[in-house]
C-alpha cells in the first residue's frame, strides 16, 4: 500500500478536485480506506481486489459534453456507450451512461468504492449538472486467498461433481459456485484461489470458510525429491565380497580327486 507503487496522477485530473485542506484530508481517509486482509484460523488470507458498485445520479447526461469538458475522461460511441472516466485517490473508474446510471469499478473496499463514486458525482456536478447520489449498490465484490499447499482438482470435481467444473483444456481453474452464499470460486492446483459474487465482504469470508474444509480433503500430498532421500544399501555384491578365482580353482581340484 505505499504511495510510490501509485502511478503519477494525471493534471487534468487534479483540475477537477477541490484542492482545500479538508479535500487533503479526505485523501487521507481514502488512501486508509482499503479493506484489511482477512486471516483466516489456518493462516491463510482473504484480500479484496475489486469492488463493483452501481450508483444513479438521476438526470440525463451529455456524453459527448462531458468528454470535451473533462480531460480525465475518454468517449468512443462507436466502441462503448459510455464515457470511461478515472481518479487517483480512491484509484477507480467510472463508466459514466446518458441515462445518469454510472458503474464504479476498482476499489478495494465498499468505502472507496462510495467515496470514488461522490468524486464522480461531484465532477458531473461540476460540469453543469445537477446529480443526486441515490441507489448505491454493491454488486459485485473479487478477492483472492492462498491454502498454502496444491489441491487434486480432478478427485475435486469428481467428488462435487454437482457444483463443480473442470476443464483444463480451456481453463486451468476449477470452477466451484456456491449456493449460500451465491458465490463462485475459481480453484487453482497451486492453492491459489478467486472468490467473486460476493455483495458483502461477510460472504467471501463466509465462502472460503465453507471451502476450506472441502479443498483439505483433496490435498495433494507432495513427494520428495530423490535427492532428498538417504541413499538405500545396495544388494550388488561388491568386490570384496566375491570369491578369490584362484581358490574357486583349487576347490574344483580337491574336489576331482
Amino acid at each position: 500500500h505505499g504511495v510510490s507503487a501509485r502511478v503519477p496522477i494525471p493534471v487534468a485530473v487534479l483540475a477537477h478536485e477541490d484542492m482545500s485542506q479538508e479535500a487533503v484530508v479526505e485523501r487521507a481517509e481514502d488512501f486508509e480506506a482499503a479493506e484489511e486482509p482477512w486471516s483466516h484460523p489456518s493462516g491463510a488470507t482473504v484480500v479484496v481486489q475489486n469492488v463493483v458498485a452501481t450508483v444513479n445520479l438521476r438526470v440525463p447526461i451529455d456524453l459527448k459534453k462531458v468528454a470535451l469538458s473533462a480531460r480525465n475522461a475518454e468517449y468512443n460511441p462507436k466502441k462503448f456507450a459510455a464515457v470511461i472516466m478515472r481518479i487517483r485517490d480512491p484509484r477507480c473508474t467510472a463508466l459514466v451512461f446518458s441515462t445518469g446510471k454510472m458503474v464504479v469499478t476498482g476499489a478495494k473496499s465498499e468505502q472507496q468504492s462510495r467515496q470514488g463514486a461522490r468524486k464522480f458525482a461531484a465532477i458531473v456536478k461540476k460540469l453543469g449538472y445537477a446529480p443526486k447520489f441515490s441507489e448505491f449498490k454493491i454488486q459485485n465484490m473479487v478477492a483472492t486467498a492462498d491454502v498454502g499447499f496444491p489441491i487434486r482438482l480432478e478427485a475435486l470435481t469428481y467428488a462435487h461433481a454437482k457444483f463443480s467444473s473442470y476443464e483444463p483444456e480451456l481453463f486451468p481453474g476449477l470452477v466451484y459456485r456456491l449456493v449460500n452464499p451465491k458465490t463462485v470460486l475459481l480453484i487453482f492446483v497451486s492453492g491459489r484461489l478467486v472468490i467473486t459474487g460476493g455483495k458483502a465482504l461477510d460472504q467471501l469470508h463466509t465462502a472460503f470458510d465453507k471451502m476450506y474444509p472441502v479443498i483439505c480433503e483433496f490435498k495433494k500430498e507432495t513427494r520428495p525429491h530423490p535427492g532428498d532421500q538417504p541413499a538405500l544399501p545396495s544388494t550388488d555384491p561388491q568386490p570384496d565380497d566375491l570369491p578369490n578365482p584362484d581358490d574357486i580353482d583349487a576347490g574344483l581340484s580337491a574336489s576331482a580327486l
